[in-house]
């Protein structure tokens, strides 16, 4: 079984890779939203996050699986869906994540630039993002750790990712306990990498 199981972790890695591309776009917009000077950017990124935020991932991949497939009467497939939630829920956190970097970037630099004759635009293009983007790269190495491990809840609505392919596995055989011990150490693997990583980029950043 495991060229099953390889085939399931590459959809669980090809899962978290394009959510989090998406989530990183989207997330860095509202993250430059919830820090501009116009307060309905800031409130509509502040609403966004919270409501992404407060919503259970697994009610969050029911609902847009089951029922917004209903509400517009077409069946969304299920890795669409797996994508589509992974996405809304990791882009909340790396808004904050955008958000927290930014202000850890003295205001007085801000400041600074400003009555040098500098834009906003061009202060954030040249001063506080190149500065934020070093203190934010660790967080993104950690939140797609952490998208990685969420695939596993995606498994609830159909998705044939690593977990559902060890479920389908045991059914057949039975053989729980060596089943999910190698798919244990299979994500045990492929996260303590990233986490490697993160550790470099970390100290690289420094």
């Amino acid at each position: 079984n495991y060229g099953v199981l390889l085939k399931g972790l590459w959809q669980t890695l090809l899962l978290a890779l394009i959510s989090f591309a998406l989530a990183l776009v989207i997330g860095i917009i509202l993250g430059l939203f919830s820090v501009s000077p116009i307060k309905a950017l800031r409130v509509f990124a502040g609403i966004y996050v919270d409501i992404i935020r407060g919503i259970p991932m697994m009610v969050l991949a029911f609902f847009i699986f089951f029922g917004l497939s209903d509400a517009i009467g077409i069946t969304i497939p299920d890795f669409a869906a797996g994508v589509i939630t992974l996405t809304l829920n990791a882009s909340a956190y790396i808004a904050e994540i955008v958000r927290g970097g930014i202000n850890a970037v003295p205001n007085g630099q801000m400041e600074a630039s400003r009555s040098l004759g500098m834009t906003y635009t061009r202060t954030m293009q040249k001063i506080v993002l190149p500065q934020a983007v070093k203190i934010m790269i660790p967080s993104f190495v950690n939140q797609f750790v952490i998208s990685l491990k969420d695939t596993t809840i995606i498994s609830v609505i159909g998705v044939v990712e690593l977990l559902q392919t060890g479920k389908i596995i045991v059914a057949r055989t039975t053989q729980s306990t060596y089943v999910y011990l190698i798919i244990a150490v299979m994500y045990l693997v492929v996260i303590t990498a990233l986490t490697k990583l993160a550790k470099v980029l970390e100290k690289k950043v420094k």
